[in-house]
């Protein structure tokens, strides 16, 4: 049996609040969070590639998906997102520590990265 037109609206007001609610527990990062990372930790004003500033963006990332994970963990899929971030972060780091070992304690003192 076919759904009737208000039975067919209600259901589908339902799924997209209930998508709507999914997607706000995995949100992607706003724009003026990242603009503010970006102008803290940018060598100059059109900065916002540098290993220092993508480093902090991943963090923030990071720390996000943390505590998703800490209110679902059973989700699988950001998790491994997740180990992606951190193994991104690692290499970036490396690279940043065999270049220049004074920005890479000092940021990882800011980050509070261990």
């Amino acid at each position: 049996m076919l759904p009737t037109a208000r039975e067919f609206e209600f259901y589908s007001k339902r799924l997209a609040l209930l998508c709507g609610e999914f997607i706000k527990g995995v949100r992607k990062m706003d724009k003026q969070i990242k603009n503010e990372i970006i102008k803290k930790y940018a060598r100059n004003e059109k900065d916002t590639g540098s290993t220092e500033v993508q480093i902090a963006i991943l963090t923030e990332r990071i720390n996000h998906l943390t505590e998703h994970l800490k209110a679902n963990p059973s989700d699988k899929h950001s998790s491994r997102g997740l180990l992606k971030l951190v193994g991104q972060r690692k290499g970036l780091l490396s690279y940043l520590e065999k270049e220049d070992i004074e920005k890479y304690r000092s940021l990882k003192k800011s980050l509070n990265i261990r």
